[in-house]
């Protein structure tokens, strides 16, 4: 028997267990929300290919393992929204489940922390790219929602352009373009005008 397999896929069965945390994100232009699983996968292949659409130069390869780990926290946190008036305790929460399904014996990603850490706090072109993608996708489940979580939650505009704000830094297009977008939001009555 190969050495470690009860090891090894009892930490694949953990890892499985962010399919089971919803986020407040309708997916199929409003049908049923999103989970964690399918926004990591998803943000990874945005990320992916909004390198190459852009020939922005980053690791790939990076970029993907950042994209791939930047949600696994919430196994044990559950998903903050991104509008949340208080989102200051889920940082903690989400760093230890890092550190435990890091510590876990199956697990043969040693730098599960060292990846998860970058994503939070660093400033590389890859962790920039992702935190802009990370903010788009939602934005965008919204407008092919009609509004959808904006709407539900009573979403201000004031809060989504507070929340995108920092994309003008380092993408002014894109975040050019998110502006056109929240301004008819506005007009369609999908965000407050706030």
């Amino acid at each position: 028997m190969l050495k470690g397999i009860e090891d090894i896929t009892s930490y694949f069965i953990e890892l499985d267990a962010l399919k089971l945390i919803n986020r407040r994100t309708y997916i199929d232009a409003g049908v049923r929300l999103e989970n964690s699983a399918e926004h990591s996968w998803h943000l990874a292949m945005a990320c992916w290919s909004m390198a190459r659409c852009l020939e922005i130069k980053v690791s790939e390869e990076k970029l993907l393992k950042l994209a791939l780990v930047h949600d696994l926290g919430e196994i044990d946190a559950g998903d903050t929204f991104l509008y949340s008036k208080d989102r200051s305790t889920a940082h903690a929460a989400e760093r230890n489940c890092v550190k435990r399904l890091e510590n876990h014996a199956g697990n043969g990603i040693s730098e599960l922390s060292a990846l998860w850490e970058e994503q939070e706090s660093g400033t590389s072109l890859e962790t920039r790219l992702l935190k802009t993608v990370d903010r788009l996708l939602p934005f965008l489940h919204n407008l092919s929602s009609n509004g959808k979580t904006w709407r539900e939650l009573k979403i201000k505009k004031s809060q989504v352009l507070m929340a995108h704000a920092f994309i003008a830094d380092d993408f002014p297009e894109i975040h050019t373009w998110m502006l056109e977008q929240i301004q008819v939001a506005v007009k369609q009555a999908w965000l407050i005008d706030a």
